[in-house]
């Protein structure tokens, strides 16, 4: 794995009028690191990872990517997964992983044509079998479960070869059985693509399974005259190992 600081946030604050949601956010995350961040809802989790993406700007401090201040527009090095399923229904699941490709290489056309599309195509479809979508390839996305469309999500995004994988809230609209297997599969390809992974969750068990560190956002400075006077900041920052057996056969994070 390649080492060494790939995001760098200094002193973050986010606000909005008078309403204060980040405050004091100092963070450094590693290449190859796969954090994931819990606290309470409102508390400005999905905020700071539109400030990750570009989406929104800080009110005051920094954020380093690679070395270099963020871009001001989401950039092809940042990907991101919602819990709502990001896919075109109109287009089969193979053009919905296709487009993604096309848009990054052919911005006036979107489409590629020739032995480009050809070597596209086949790249898709090395995707889709990493994630056990490819017999499903000509289907439309109404024809999907919640798991198999969320997988597809996972490839349109995985496609454009980010770096840095944002995912907010992915597996919560899942049935247990289903989430289980998507957190196999997010942790095998978090392996073998050498991903940079942040991602939120509401669920601290599941925190402590995906991540290699977990991280809690919380306002720890209320003002009751004032309540929105103070955002929140990281009030815990916790690294996961997995070295103990818990009897089955699996891995149990222990700090």
């Amino acid at each position: 794995m390649t080492s060494g600081a790939l995001i760098r946030v200094s002193q973050l604050w986010k606000s909005y009028a008078d309403t204060a949601v980040l405050e004091r956010i100092n963070l450094t995350v590693e290449r190859n690191e796969f954090v994931t961040v819990v606290g309470a809802s409102g508390c400005g989790k999905t905020t700071f990872f539109k400030l990750l993406l570009g989406e929104e700007q800080p009110t005051r401090g920094t954020i380093f990517v690679g070395g270099e201040p963020l871009s001001p527009e989401p950039g092809k090095d940042r990907g991101v997964v919602f819990q709502r399923y990001s896919v075109f229904p109109h287009l089969t699941v193979l053009e919905n992983v296709l487009l993604g490709l096309e848009l990054r290489r052919s911005k006036f056309l979107c489409r590629s044509l020739g032995r480009r599309r050809r070597e596209e195509v086949e790249q898709c479809e090395e995707m889709l079998d990493r994630v056990g979508l490819l017999p499903s390839a000509k289907a439309y996305p109404d024809a999907l479960s919640g798991g198999m469309q969320q997988r597809l999500a996972l490839s349109q995004t995985l496609i454009t070869g980010p770096e840095i994988l944002l995912l907010d809230e992915p597996f919560g609209a899942l049935d247990p059985g289903i989430r289980s297997d998507m957190h196999e599969l997010v942790r095998e390809l978090y392996r073998e693509l050498k991903l940079t992974v942040l991602m939120i969750t509401h669920d601290l068990s599941e925190g402590f399974r995906l991540g290699t560190r977990l991280l809690v956002f919380d306002k720890v400075r209320v003002d009751p005259q004032a309540p929105e006077a103070y955002g929140a900041t990281i009030t815990y920052d916790v690294p996961v190992t997995r070295n103990r057996n818990n009897g089955n056969g699996q891995a149990e994070s222990v700090l």
